[in-house]
This record gives structure tokens, C-alpha cells and sequence, in this order.
């Protein structure tokens, strides 16, 4: 037990340009030993290439062979996940206000179109002149009394929907926009593990 050693690789680590990746930074690391954990903090894994562009996948076994080269008679107890996702993060490019500004206007007149196109489709208008007349027996054209809770329902809704008022959560429940972005992102990462890592392709003609 004195020997053992537990190595958990986390999903994702990000770095810089350029950067040697330790096994710290890729893993979290458990032993009886204080000293010993801190030493096999600082073995190199590996050294960030301009040409692998933004995306590297350290396996556990180059995490076990890096461990013993420092000292072989280690038990090294892997759990956790089978691999690590290096995201090489640049630096961003500022965006300027006119840019922000026109991407703002094309979101929002496009979502104001969404919606009011919907409510054409459905009638809505229709609905509400009924809807009116139904509960005070008089026709209008505009039956402001329906309309204008209607809209400051639909914004309310949509703030209760996506969990967020601005940059404030409303609480932590995650919303379902959140769901999916993960599930994407849980598939995109299985997509780069497997097609990063050539360690888990072999070609047939190799020996």
C-alpha cells in the first residue's frame, strides 16, 4: 500500500500556446506520501505544438509510462476516465462595438420576426378579439386588456425558461438550453477522443 498510487484524469484542462503539460494540471493524484504526490505533480507529459491547433488528448497510458520512467516500482491505480482533453486556449481577438452592435440588431430583429410570424400562423390576434368579446361582450379591434399582458407574459416566460436574467441565474436548476449545449458538447468530446487520440487507431498494415 506503501507503493500505490491513484490517478483520476480529469475530462478537460485548458492551456496556453505553447505550454508543458504536467501531470498535475492532467490528473488528480492520491498517495500516502506528500512528498511523493508533489514530485509526480511536476512530470512532463507534454509540450503544446502550433501544429496540433487547439485540441490534444493525453491517454492514461502516457500518464502510467511518465510515472514509471520517474520510479517503476509504483502501483499505479487508474480510475476515472480514460483520457484528458487539452483545449490549447488563444487569445481571443477583441470585437469591435459596430460588430456587437449588428450581430445584437440581426438577433433580435430576427427573433421579433420569429415570434410575430407565429402569431400570424396562429391567428393570435383573432384569439384574443374573441377571447374579449367572450368575457366582456363588446368587439374591439385592439383588445389592449389581452394583448399587453400577453407580451409581458411572453418576456417573463422566456426569462423563467432559459433560468437567467441577464448574467444573474435565477436559480440552479439548469435550463433546458443548458441541457442540450451539454449534450452536445458530451458528444463532441466523445467525437475528438476518438479521433485525436491516435492511440486508439490502428491502421491494419501496422505492426
Amino acid at each position: 500500500m506503501a507503493n500505490t498510487v491513484f490517478i483520476k484524469p480529469r475530462h478537460r484542462v485548458q492551456v496556453k500556446p505553447g505550454a508543458v503539460v504536467t501531470l498535475g494540471q492532467t490528473a488528480q493524484i492520491a498517495a500516502p506520501d506528500g512528498g511523493l504526490i508533489r514530485r509526480l505533480k511536476m512530470i512532463p507529459l507534454y509540450r503544446i505544438q502550433p501544429s496540433d491547433k487547439n485540441i490534444v488528448i493525453i491517454d492514461m497510458m502516457q500518464m502510467i509510462r511518465a510515472v514509471f520512467d520517474v520510479d517503476s516500482s509504483l502501483d499505479v491505480q487508474m480510475i476515472g476516465p480514460s483520457q484528458t482533453i487539452i483545449e490549447v486556449v488563444y487569445e481571443k481577438r477583441k470585437v469591435s462595438t459596430a460588430s456587437f452592435v449588428l450581430v445584437w440588431l440581426l438577433l433580435f430583429v430576427g427573433s421579433a420576426m420569429a415570434i410575430m410570424n407565429f402569431h400570424e400562423d396562429v391567428s393570435m390576434q383573432q384569439v384574443h378579439r374573441h377571447l374579449y368579446e367572450m368575457m366582456t361582450g363588446q368587439a374591439v379591434d385592439k383588445p389592449l386588456l389581452l394583448q399587453i399582458p400577453y407580451s409581458l407574459g411572453l418576456g417573463i416566460g422566456m426569462i423563467l425558461f432559459f433560468n437567467h436574467w441577464f448574467r444573474k441565474r435565477i436559480n440552479e436548476e439548469p435550463s433546458p438550453l443548458e441541457v442540450e449545449m451539454f449534450n452536445y458538447q458530451q458528444s463532441i468530446d466523445q467525437y475528438v477522443i476518438l479521433h485525436e487520440n491516435k492511440e486508439s487507431l490502428r491502421p491494419l498494415d501496422d505492426a
